[in-house]
């Protein structure tokens, strides 16, 4: 797959002020660096080896953010190189990114990963959960919470909005009940639904196949 300079373009513009992550499963570096020039400065990887990969070979000035479901035994390679990991779905994530963090004397920026749907086939926490995680991150002083992430059902787009509103309101209730974490950001919307993920109060868009051609 390979760029769609103006779409880049013309995205950047529309998602505005909110970040647009350009999701590069499917591209190499060289797209990346196209990303680059077009204005788009967010890359997401949702592989840990892909990302490496892209990684050492990128020399950009963008930024990395990590998408992809994240499993404990990865976390110590990728701990260091992303600027924000959105996908924090477990406990026993959280363990390992305190005790990775703490190794190497980092603040990691996190999101919560959140089912809001509460889908079988989707990871995250249940909206129930949630004082329960923002108790058990207060035990995580190298972590920083800046806010929540999900992934809207596969349905027919126009029914996706009750769950984008769901994450918007829950976001806000936390931030009422945690004064203490930065909560500012809100990752919801694909290529596909961005739109109304935006019109819900979405600070982040992931976008993968919008902006790319055969």
């Amino acid at each position: 797959m390979f760029v769609n300079d103006a779409v880049v373009k013309e995205m950047l513009e529309k998602v505005k002020p909110a970040k647009l992550v350009a999701a590069t499963k499917y591209i190499d570096e060289k797209e990346i660096e196209k990303l680059e020039n077009c204005g788009c400065l967010y890359f997401g990887e949702n592989r840990v080896q892909a990302f490496l990969e892209k990684y050492e070979q990128y020399h950009g000035q963008g930024h990395w953010h990590f998408i992809g479901t994240l499993q404990k035994n990865k976390v110590k390679y990728i701990i260091d190189k992303v600027e924000l990991i959105h996908s924090v779905n477990s406990f026993h994530l959280i363990d390992e990114l305190e005790k990775q963090a703490q190794k190497r004397g980092l603040k990691v920026h996190i999101l919560i990963q959140v089912n809001i749907a509460k889908e079988e086939s989707k990871h995250g926490f249940d909206e129930e959960e949630m004082d329960q995680v923002m108790e058990y991150l207060s035990h995580c002083p190298s972590l920083i919470v800046d806010g929540l992430m999900m992934m809207a059902p596969h349905i027919e787009v126009q029914q996706t909005r009750i769950y984008f509103r769901k994450t918007r309101e829950l976001l806000e209730t936390l931030k009422t009940k945690y004064p203490q974490y930065p909560l500012h950001e809100l990752s919801m919307g694909m290529s596909e639904d961005y739109y109304i993920a935006l019109e819900e109060g979405a600070t982040i868009v992931r976008i993968g196949r919008a902006l790319f051609k055969e």
